[in-house]
């Protein structure tokens, strides 16, 4: 396997969670909203809506992307960490989530896992012999190459 193959599931993560919220949004908020929070109205849909906009345009970029070990580990770590706290927060404190929304934890707990095996791969790439390199800026998203 290779990382560019976890990156593109990486993708389909967000182009599958991001599609169902942007093109069915009554249907999430009916699932995994609980009743006495329900709101059901064109704005509700429209929120969801937007959220899976959202959602799609993060996995149209991840797949037409090449990430590099740090950008896997930058992702995994700081982009997926603040929704574990968010689900937490509206599952088991505020109790707004019914528990369809554990489908978006295992998503968050999915993006967090191909992310550190994608940083692993593309760390064991690079050694193997492609080469990376800094950019003149010196800052750490550096160019990845082929090996000559």
């Amino acid at each position: 396997m290779k990382s560019i193959h976890v990156q593109k599931a990486l993708a389909l993560v967000f182009l599958f969670l991001g599609g169902w919220c942007l093109f069915f949004p009554a249907t999430v908020e009916a699932l995994v909203i609980r009743p006495e929070y329900y709101v059901g109205n064109a704005t509700s849909a429209l929120f969801v809506a937007c959220f899976g906009a959202q959602a799609m345009l993060c996995g149209t970029v991840i797949y037409a992307s090449r990430f590099l070990p740090r950008t896997f580990l930058v992702f995994g770590l700081f982009a997926s960490v603040p929704f574990f706290g968010f689900n937490y927060y509206f599952y088991f404190i505020k109790g707004m989530f019914t528990d369809w929304m554990l489908l978006d934890f295992a998503g968050n707990v999915t993006i967090l896992a191909f992310s550190l095996l994608g940083y692993r791969l593309c760390l064991r790439e690079a050694a193997a012999g492609h080469a990376i390199r800094a950019n003149s800026s010196g800052s750490a998203a550096g160019t990845l190459r082929s090996p000559e």
